[in-house]
């Protein structure tokens, strides 16, 4: 994975486990089932609106709150290419790259990047460019997690590391 296009979805600080994947969708187990619900708890709407590929740029913080793995999931399965964002919350932030959810985070872009722009990240020289033509460098992911994420998750890279 060097780089993904996306259109924007902003958010802001503090998107906590609950309003990604409400606990009252808990019991469902079925990943694409539970991408119906993602983000419901911001708006009821959300998951229609979203296409894969989108892009989710968020304040700091993000996935706080419990650590229901399903808020990761929920994401991917729904079509989430990459979270951007000021900061993520330790325990979400290893669900997601364990799902095969790319996050990049950047203190400035979150700022000034605008709902529903077209932005490329580019993983290998670590930028973001927005359809502006802003440019937002950011620190690259560690190489082995770059690869879980290539591999399309933690049990995907496993399975393939057991293969060689």
């Amino acid at each position: 994975m060097e780089q993904i296009t996306g259109r924007v979805w902003k958010l802001g600080d503090n998107i906590d486990t609950d309003v990604i994947y409400p606990g009252k969708y808990l019991p469902i187990i079925d990943a694409p089932e539970m991408a119906l619900h993602v983000l419901e708890g911001l708006d009821p709407e959300f998951p229609k609106k979203i296409e894969k590929g989108d892009v989710i740029v968020a304040g700091f913080n993000f996935g706080c709150g419990s650590s229901r793995e399903q808020a990761a999931t929920s994401l991917k399965h729904a079509g989430i290419a990459c979270i951007v964002a000021k900061s993520f919350s330790r325990i979400f932030f290893r669900n997601a790259i364990n799902q095969g959810l790319a996050l990049v985070q950047s203190k400035d872009a979150p700022d000034k990047i605008q709902p529903g722009e077209t932005i490329t990240i580019n993983f290998a020289s670590g930028e973001i460019i927005t359809s502006q033509n802003q440019r937002f460098s950011f620190p690259p992911l560690p190489e082995f997690l770059m690869g879980i994420l290539e591999d399309g998750g933690l049990i995907p890279h496993v399975k393939k590391s057991l293969k060689s």
